[in-house]
C-alpha cells in the first residue's frame, strides 16, 4: 500500500471529503461549456472537430496527476491551434492524414521537451520571455486567428501565402459573402459581444451576485451554440440554404496509437517544436502562479512542466493535438467551484459519455458561430493595455511588443517570436553595457550618500565617490574606465577615489584585470584608489585576486566609514 501512495497524487492521498460535492459538479460543468470550444479550437488547428474532444480525456488525467496547480485547467487552447496550424499548413493539407500525424508528432517533441525541462528542473527557462513579448506574440497570434475565421464567418474560400493577402482576398470578396452564413454568423457574434461588454453589469445591477453572474456571462458561449444549431435543424440551413456545419463528427473513444516520428518529420518540425514549447511553458506557469495566489495555494514550476508535458505526450498518442493551459478553461473551472484536480479528472471522465453517446449531436453545429465565439476569444487576448503600460514606462520593452506583433503577422509565427527575443536581448546588451555610475556625497545629517545631480550633498576636496549600480563584466569595462577618468578630471587635485559597490553583484576575470590596470594607473597618477560596501560574494573572491593585495587604497565597510577616514580633520565630524 505504501509503494501504491508513492503513485498517488499529494492532493489525492489527504483528499478533503467536503470537497467532493464542489468537484464533481464543476467537473460536469465544465464538460459542457467547453464542448464547442474544444471542438472550434480543433477546426482552428486544421484538425477533425473530435479531435478538440479527444485531448479533452486522458491528457487532462494526465496533467491533473502530475501537475501542481489545484484548478489550472488543460486542453486545446487558441494559442497552440493557431501556431498548429501555421506550422503544419505549409507542409500537409489541412484534415489529411498525413497533417494529422505531424499534428501528432508537433505535440509528442514538445511535450517531450516539456518533460526533459521538468525532470532536469530548467523552470526557469519560462523567464527567457519577458511580459511584453509574450504580449505581443499573443496579440499578433489573436489577430491571425481572427482573420484566419473570417472566411467562416462570411462563407467565403479566401487565397493568399500570408496573412495580409489572406485579408486582402477577404476583402475583395466581401460581395460574394454567403447572406445566410453571415446573417447567423453576425448574429452570434454581435450576441456574444452584448454578453460580455454589458450583461454582467446587468445582472449584478438586477441584484445577482457578481461571481454567479460572471458565470452566467462563461455560459452563454454554450447557449448561443445550442440556439444556432437548432436554428439550423428547425429552418434547415444547411441543406437548404448551404449553411457551413461542423459534419460529421466520429462517435466512440479515441485508439491508443503509439507512434515515433521519422527523422524527416522530427526535423522540419524540431524548432516549431520548441517554440511551442516555451510559449506553453510560459503561459502555463503564469496562469498557474496567477490562480495560486488567487487561491493562496504554492505551485511548483517543475511540476507545472512534468505535468503539461505529459499532457502533450498523452495527446500525441489520443487524440494528435497539442494542449496548453487555458485562460478560458481555467476560468471556467474556477467559476464553476473546482477545488482539486478532481474536477478536471469528472470532466475528462464525463467526456467519455459524450463522445459515447452524444457526438452526433454536434454535427449540424454551424461553422458561423463556432467562428464567431473564436473570434470573440481572440479579440480578449489582443493586449492593448499592456502596450499603453509599457510605453508609458519603457519604450524599448513596448518596441519589443510591437515588433513581435508585428513579425508574427508580416513573417509568422516563428520569425515573429524570434524578432521580439532578439530585440530584447539586444536591449538588454544595451543596458548592461551602458551601467548606471554617479558621483555620490553625504546628506548633511546623515550617513546616507545620494547622487550629487540630485540632492544637496556634502564632498570632500580631492576625493571623488563613485557608485556603480550595474555587474562588472567584460561587456561594460570600457564605459566604466571612460566614465570614471572623464569624472577624475573634474576633481581639482584628486587624491583618493573611492568606489561604492553596494550596487555590484559580479566581478567577472576580465574586471579584475581591468580593475587592476586602473589601480597601477591611478597610483602613477598619486591618486589611490579604495572600495566601500562591497558584497560579501564579490569580496570572497576579491580576496583570491591579485587586485586585493594590489590595491592601493582600502577596503571600507560603508561610504560613510571612507568619507570620515578620507576627511581632513577640520571636515570629519565624529558625531554623526
Amino acid at each position: 500500500m505504501s509503494a501504491f501512495s508513492r503513485l498517488l497524487p499529494a492532493w489525492l492521498t489527504h483528499y478533503p471529503r467536503e470537497k467532493l460535492g464542489a468537484d464533481i459538479t464543476a467537473g460536469l460543468m465544465v464538460t459542457i461549456l467547453v464542448i464547442p470550444q474544444s471542438l472550434a479550437y480543433a477546426l482552428l488547428a486544421g484538425l477533425p472537430p473530435q479531435q478538440g474532444l479527444y485531448v479533452s480525456i486522458l491528457p487532462v488525467i494526465a496533467y491533473a496527476w502530475l501537475g501542481s496547480s489545484m484548478v489550472q485547467a488543460v486542453g486545446p487552447v487558441a494559442v497552440t491551434a493557431i501556431m498548429t496550424y501555421a506550422v503544419l499548413s505549409p507542409i500537409a493539407s489541412p484534415g489529411s492524414p498525413e497533417y494529422i500525424a505531424l499534428a501528432a508528432a508537433l505535440s509528442l517533441l514538445s511535450g517531450a521537451m516539456l518533460l526533459a525541462c521538468g525532470v532536469l528542473r530548467l523552470g526557469f527557462l519560462s523567464q527567457l520571455l519577458s511580459r511584453p513579448v509574450i504580449s505581443g506574440f499573443i496579440s499578433g497570434s489573436a489577430v491571425l486567428i481572427i482573420i484566419s475565421q473570417l472566411k467562416y464567418l462570411l462563407g467565403v474560400t479566401p487565397h493568399g501565402a500570408s496573412s495580409g493577402e489572406v485579408m486582402l482576398d477577404v476583402l475583395s470578396k466581401l460581395p460574394q459573402s454567403h447572406l445566410p452564413t453571415l446573417a447567423i454568423g453576425l448574429t452570434a457574434l454581435l450576441v456574444l459581444a452584448v454578453v460580455r461588454s454589458t450583461l454582467a453589469g446587468w445582472l449584478v445591477k438586477a441584484g445577482l451576485a457578481s461571481q454567479r453572474a460572471a458565470f452566467v456571462v462563461r455560459v452563454m458561449p454554450l447557449v448561443v451554440v445550442l440556439v444556432g444549431t437548432l436554428a439550423v435543424i428547425e429552418f434547415d440551413l444547411d441543406r437548404a440554404h448551404g449553411v457551413a456545419v461542423v459534419g460529421s463528427v466520429a462517435a466512440g473513444l479515441p485508439a491508443f496509437n503509439f507512434f515515433l516520428p521519422g527523422f524527416d518529420a522530427t526535423r522540419s518540425l524540431i524548432v516549431p517544436a520548441f517554440l511551442m514549447m516555451l510559449i506553453g511553458m510560459v503561459q502555463s506557469i503564469t496562469m498557474a502562479q496567477a490562480l495560486a495566489i488567487k487561491r493562496r495555494e504554492r505551485i511548483d514550476a517543475n511540476a507545472e512542466l512534468v505535468g503539461l508535458g505529459a499532457a502533450n505526450v498523452v495527446a500525441a498518442f489520443s487524440g494528435g493535438m497539442p494542449v496548453g493551459g487555458g485562460l478560458s478553461r481555467s476560468a471556467i473551472n474556477v467559476a464553476a467551484g473546482a477545488q482539486t484536480p478532481l474536477a478536471s479528472i469528472v470532466s475528462a471522465l464525463a467526456m467519455i459519455g459524450v463522445l459515447a453517446g452524444a457526438a452526433s449531436w454536434f454535427e449540424r453545429l454551424p461553422l458561423a458561430v463556432l467562428s464567431a465565439s473564436i473570434i470573440m476569444a481572440a479579440t480578449s487576448m489582443i493586449d492593448l493595455q499592456a502596450l499603453r503600460q509599457a510605453w508609458s514606462y519603457d519604450r524599448a520593452d513596448a518596441l519589443a511588443l510591437l515588433c513581435t506583433a508585428g513579425g508574427v503577422l508580416l513573417f509568422g509565427l516563428e520569425a515573429g517570436i524570434g524578432m521580439g527575443i532578439v530585440l530584447s536581448m539586444a536591449t538588454l546588451l544595451f543596458r548592461v553595457s551602458s551601467p548606471h555610475i554617479a558621483v555620490v556625497g553625504r546628506v548633511p545629517g546623515t550617513e546616507h550618500f545620494r547622487n550629487v545631480a540630485r540632492y544637496e550633498v556634502e564632498t570632500l576636496p580631492g576625493v571623488l565617490f563613485v557608485r556603480i549600480d550595474e555587474r562588472l563584466f567584460f561587456g561594460n569595462l570600457g564605459a566604466v574606465e571612460q566614465r570614471l577618468n572623464q569624472e577624475l578630471e573634474g576633481v581639482a587635485d584628486a587624491h583618493d577615489l573611492v568606489l561604492v559597490m553596494s550596487g555590484v553583484n559580479l566581478l567577472d576575470t576580465t574586471a579584475v584585470e581591468v580593475f587592476g590596470e586602473i589601480n597601477q594607473d591611478l597610483a602613477e597618477r598619486g591618486i589611490k584608489l579604495h572600495l566601500a560596501e562591497v558584497k560579501g560574494p564579490v569580496q570572497d573572491r576579491l580576496m583570491k585576486s591579485v587586485l586585493w593585495n594590489a590595491l592601493t587604497g582600502e577596503v571600507f565597510l560603508s561610504a560613510n566609514a571612507a568619507y570620515e577616514k578620507l576627511a581632513p580633520p577640520e571636515v570629519w565630524c565624529p558625531d554623526i
